[in-house]
């Protein structure tokens, strides 16, 4: 695949994490919300198992993407530019393992469920990884039109 067709696939697939990140941001969290205790680990059990396949396998290729486009990228590109990529992508991959992830398995755990401190801490702070989702998408985007144009 030539460098710019790899940009492009990069690009659209940052896109799809926009699209789920943001499903996350102002649905899925904030409607768990509503949900009774009786069926509140129900409801998170199965939305655990449909996310290996919507949302970490498009992440991990996201993060090997942007690590390869640090060395593979068009010839006409800045070079901070892929960084900057791929920053975004590594800063919320590791707040999501230090914060997100530990928070949602906490919550996995919590009896009180809707009304459990871990899915308000979710619901609080969310919003830093849907901005790093989106800056990724946007330099992806701004760098794909400086490069094609």
């Amino acid at each position: 695949m030539n460098p710019k067709a790899f940009l492009l696939v990069n690009l659209a697939l940052a896109f799809y994490n926009v699209g789920t990140i943001w499903a996350h941001e102002i649905d899925i969290f904030r409607s768990w919300k509503l949900v009774d205790p009786n069926s509140f680990h129900e409801v998170q059990r199965i939305h655990w198992r449909k996310v290996p396949y919507w949302i970490f396998t498009p992440v991990g290729l996201a993060f090997l993407g942007s690590t390869i486009l640090i060395w593979y990228h068009p010839a006409n590109s800045l070079p901070f530019v892929a960084w900057g990529v791929a920053l975004c992508q590594v800063l919320s991959i590791l707040l999501t393992a230090m914060y997100w992830g530990r928070w949602q398995a906490q919550l996995a755990l919590d009896s009180r469920g809707a009304e459990s401190p871990f899915l308000e801490k979710i619901l609080k702070t969310h919003w830093v990884r849907t901005l790093l989702v989106n800056a990724n998408a946007m330099i992806l985007l701004v760098w794909a039109i400086a490069v094609l144009s």
